[in-house]
């Protein structure tokens, strides 16, 4: 299964595709979103 996952606003967005993920789901995202969701978290 994949999502698709493209939002303005960011907020919660990684979590959300954590949780994806970790049910199964391949992680397809856009531009600014795929930005989010690659970049190293600071800690």
């Amino acid at each position: 299964m994949r999502a698709l996952i493209s939002v303005y606003d960011k907020t919660g967005i990684i979590e959300t595709a954590k949780a994806l993920a970790e049910l199964g789901w391949d992680i397809v995202s856009s531009g600014g979103t795929a930005t989010t969701l690659t970049k190293p978290m600071s800690m």
